[in-house]
Order: C-alpha cells, then sequence, then structure tokens
C-alpha cells in the first residue's frame, strides 16, 4: 500500500455562541493527516495511486490552477513514491516568466522542487482540459501518463473520500464540509447515516456541482449552501480574514480562507441566525487546503489588505 489508511480525530469547539445556542460543533481534522498531502487530497489521491502503481504507471499528469492545494498534493506523493509528475496550470502568462513565477509563488515553487514539471495553457485552452483531443495532444507531448483529473475528482476519488467518515460519527446530527469540485461531498454523503444531512458550502460561483455530485451518489440527505462563496472561487474580503484569524486565536485550528475557512463562517452564521436547533451535533470535515495560506498572503500583501496569521509551517513548507 503506498499511503498508509489512517483516521482522523474529531476536535470539539468551545465558542461563547455554540454554547449560547446549545450547538455542539467538532471539528474533523483531516488537516492533520499528512504535512504536504493533507486533507481531502489525501483521500483522492490514495486509491489513483495505487490503481497507477498496480497498473505500472510511471508519470503522472494533472490540471491546476496556479496556488492548487491539488498540484502541491500530487507533486508532492510523486516524489515521495516513485512517479514522475506534469501539472498543466491554467494561465499561459506565467509561461514567460516561469523562473520568477517559481520565485514567487509558493504553491508552484514547492511542487517544483518535489520534481514536478509544468505546462501552461491559456484560460480558453484549459477549458478543453476534459476532451479526448486535447487529452491526446499532452500524450503526443508528454507520452504515457496516468490521468487525475482537476482537483482530484473521479470513481476512486469518491472512494477514497468514503473513509473520511468512520462508525464514531454517526453521533451527529449533520456533516459539513466546502465543497469544489465535488469528490470529497460526494463520497460523505455515500457514507453518511440516512439520518444525517449532509451541508455542502461551494467555494465557487458555479452551478454545475449539483450535476457533478450525483453522478457519484444516489441519496438525497443532502444540499449545497450556496450563501458563502464570498464572490467566487479564492476570493475573500475582510470578514472572511478576520474570521479566520480569531478562529486560530479561539481554538487552536488553522483555517484556509477558500475551502474551509468559508464554510465555517457559513456555519457560524447559520448557527447565530437559529437554523440549528438546540442540542444539534454538527461535523465540520477540514479538507486541509494550509499549503496555500503563503500564496493568499502574497496576494493580500499586493492589495494592502489585512495578512492571515497562521503557522507557517503550514504553508507548504
Amino acid at each position: 500500500m503506498i499511503l498508509p489508511k489512517k483516521e482522523s480525530e474529531n476536535q470539539k469547539v468551545s465558542h461563547p455562541l455554540l454554547e449560547e445556542k446549545g450547538v455542539m460543533l467538532f471539528v474533523k481534522r483531516e488537516d492533520l493527516l499528512h504535512k504536504h498531502i493533507s486533507g481531502n487530497k489525501y483521500r483522492k489521491l490514495f486509491y489513483n495511486l495505487i490503481d497507477a502503481k498496480r497498473k505500472r504507471y510511471k508519470r503522472i499528469l494533472t490540471f491546476g490552477g496556479a496556488f492548487s492545494n491539488h498540484i502541491a498534493a500530487t507533486a508532492t506523493a510523486g516524489r515521495a513514491f516513485g512517479f514522475e509528475t506534469i501539472g498543466v496550470i491554467r494561465g499561459n502568462e506565467l509561461a514567460g516568466r516561469i523562473k520568477e513565477v517559481i520565485t514567487e509563488n509558493p504553491t508552484l515553487a514547492f511542487a517544483h522542487r518535489q520534481g514536478m514539471r509544468f505546462y501552461f495553457v491559456d484560460r480558453t485552452t484549459y477549458r478543453l482540459k476534459e476532451t479526448a483531443d486535447f487529452i491526446e495532444n499532452l500524450k503526443q507531448r508528454f507520452g504515457h501518463f496516468y490521468l487525475v483529473p482537476q482537483g482530484g475528482t473521479n470513481e476512486l476519488a469518491v472512494k477514497g473520500a468514503q473513509e473520511i467518515l468512520n462508525e464514531n460519527d454517526a453521533e451527529f446530527d449533520y456533516i459539513a464540509c466546502a465543497v469544489g469540485t465535488g469528490g470529497t461531498i460526494a463520497g460523505i454523503i455515500n457514507a453518511s447515516m440516512p439520518r444525517q444531512k449532509v451541508l455542502g458550502f461551494p467555494a465557487l460561483k458555479e452551478n454545475f456541482l449539483q450535476h457533478d455530485i450525483r453522478k457519484y451518489v444516489r441519496k438525497n440527505n443532502w444540499t449545497l449552501i450556496r450563501d458563502y462563496h464570498f464572490g467566487g472561487f479564492a476570493k475573500i474580503n475582510e470578514a472572511l480574514i478576520t474570521f479566520v484569524n480569531r478562529f486560530y486565536r479561539q481554538t487552536g485550528i488553522p483555517l484556509d480562507p477558500v475551502y474551509t475557512g468559508k464554510m465555517l463562517y457559513g456555519l457560524f452564521d447559520m448557527i447565530e441566525k437559529g437554523h440549528f436547533t438546540r442540542e444539534t451535533k454538527i461535523l465540520a470535515v477540514h479538507t486541509g487546503g494550509l499549503q496555500g495560506i503563503d500564496g493568499m498572503n502574497f496576494r493580500l500583501q499586493k492589495k494592502g489588505l489585512p495578512l492571515l496569521k497562521l503557522p507557517v509551517h503550514y504553508a507548504g513548507k
């Protein structure tokens, strides 16, 4: 087995609002599974790595943005388990200044140190990443490779995500998680108990998620809460930065602002507004993503916004 099977701990959150409303909140610390292949990336890559090794692939190719958690995790896994890795990166404006980008961009710098090769494409071409012609062009350029989709979501990723929950999690009334490509919530839905409600908090504005999730699930005990994406993927404001920094000071739990930070911001807002009855037990899944903190602070500093004050050793170090 390439990655060891692991279970994460549930950490109880103490907060005046939770005491006032009589709601119990726990965070499932998937972010602690591995320093660099953490959270849902550990789960999504788990069976894909096994499959790639079983089929004797030497090379893994995948897709992502310039600050992608998935790119960083795949690069780490490749170096650790003997795969060459190729990252098809959205944004060909970066290709002409690769040395500068690798110096400035913490995620790509980290992936580069793990041995990943990059192929930058413009955003129009990137949208063709699932088409047969584009994949064939990549094979002609890079040779035989094991393909892992953007965000890592496929059948094997959903299978891995089903292992986030265990038998001890049956006591919770609600399971909450952030949603990117939909693979993680699909696995959680499949593993959830019939009486449980699964709440997904999309990190982006697009409306395709409902359809994508339904490709992998048969249950109807889930809903998407679309009010907390903060304007779109990777978009944040001072209110979210303040929440993430305060949450870390109060609980010791670092959050990424792209996924888990938005999910917990939304949960606290819903709790404050009385969405949950007293004695409700909620389990919020921490899907990792902390490597992106350095990159986000790099962008926040350029915009003159407050920085995320979280431990730097989480951020791809």
